[in-house]
């Protein structure tokens, strides 16, 4: 028995956590406007618009920030959540629950963006003019990101070292702030 429910965590995890990505990649490039005509983007938005539409109609944006979005990223990050822990075992807590969710979306926004600056840097060093798509997506979405440490620790030399500062915030972020709603989270199961 435990063989077929690791089997459909695995599942679960796999393709609901595979949407809930590309659905917090659609809130990341609004929020950082990156460009949609980009072949990337554009696959992420035809992928995200039909659960979007609907949303839409009933969750207006505010301040440039798209609720629908985070509506969508809320509901899918609770059915996943929702589906792992009954198939575990555990009652279904919906404060615990939505914790957990909160804690699994932020730290996916973590990982993405940190993943995005050291691909910026590591692209900066290999391939400085690249016009290939993925590129100037990495780019696009990084360089709104390290903007305000650039203005903190500018260039020395040609060297740019405010990507890890950047880098350096998203992991305290991660310390202080994700995993503190994490164990509040788990808190409600154990």
């Amino acid at each position: 028995m435990p063989y077929i429910q690791n089997a459909l965590s695995f599942i679960i995890e796999t393709i609901v956590g595979l949407y809930l990505t590309v659905v917090i990649l659609r809130f990341l490039f609004q929020l950082l406007q990156v460009d949609f005509r980009n072949p990337v983007s554009r696959f992420i938005i035809t992928a995200t618009n039909p659960p979007l539409k609907i949303l839409r109609r009933y969750i207006p944006g505010m301040y440039g920030i798209d609720l629908s979005s985070v509506a969508l990223i809320l509901i899918i990050g609770l059915i996943k959540t929702g589906l792992l822990l009954t198939l575990s075992g555990y009652p279904f807590n919906i404060p615990g629950a939505l914790m957990i969710t909160i804690a699994e979306v932020l730290t996916t926004i973590t990982w993405t963006l940190i993943i995005v600056i050291l691909g910026s840097a590591i692209l900066s060093w290999v391939a400085p003019v690249s016009q290939h798509p993925v590129v100037h997506l990495i780019n696009s979405m990084s360089n709104p990101l390290i903007r305000p440490f650039r203005k903190i620790l500018p260039p020395i030399q040609g060297i740019d070292l405010s990507p890890l500062l950047a880098l350096l915030a998203l992991n305290l972020i991660q310390r202080l702030v994700i995993q503190p709603i994490t164990d509040l989270g788990r808190s409600f199961f154990f």
